[in-house]
């Protein structure tokens, strides 16, 4: 459902930051906006992203964990280094690894030098996989994200994330 006012169309987001002043939140009212855009852009660029990767049988998450295990010199990480670099919880980073293990995308193995350690390992379908994805992501999404700042305002998200404790470089 859209807002509308006088039967004109208006932007849902730009209403509730009228409701939020009119109600006596006026100090939290662009932040509540600013909050409120930022998932509605997220939830816009997950359709996008959704609908590249969906025929390739692939969520985002998984399309991360190969892209990320792909870059690697030896095609492999410990499941903990792989949950710390895409700063994800150990049971998503097991859950998206098991997925793309009964894909054929990826293999469990032990580490050599530690037992104890389990490592992911990108298998060539995998590769092929990744590549084919990347390449329908670069031209359909990160080529055209749908607004022409992109480095501006991945400064100001950095701040954002810099705020919340992430390591964000200078």
């Amino acid at each position: 459902m859209w807002a509308t006012r006088g039967g004109v169309q208006v932007d849902p987001i730009r209403e509730a930051h009228r409701q939020w002043v009119a109600h006596g939140w006026g100090s939290a009212a662009d932040g509540m906006a600013m909050v409120t855009s930022v998932v509605r852009a997220h939830q816009l660029l997950m359709e996008r992203i959704d609908a590249v990767l969906r025929p390739r049988d692939l969520s985002f998450a998984r399309y991360e964990v190969l892209r990320v295990l792909s870059f690697t010199r030896t095609g492999e990480l410990p499941m903990a280094r792989l949950g710390s670099l895409l700063q994800v919880h150990p049971t998503s980073v097991t859950s998206a690894v098991a997925r793309l293990e009964k894909q054929g995308y990826v293999v469990r193995t032990r580490s050599d030098a530690d037992r104890r350690v389990v490592l992911a390992a990108i298998t060539d379908a995998g590769r092929e996989a990744v590549e084919e994805a990347t390449v329908g992501l670069n031209s359909e999404v990160f080529e055209k994200p749908g607004i022409d700042d992109v480095v501006t305002l991945t400064g100001l998200l950095a701040e954002l994330r810099a705020a919340a404790g992430d390591a964000v470089d200078g």
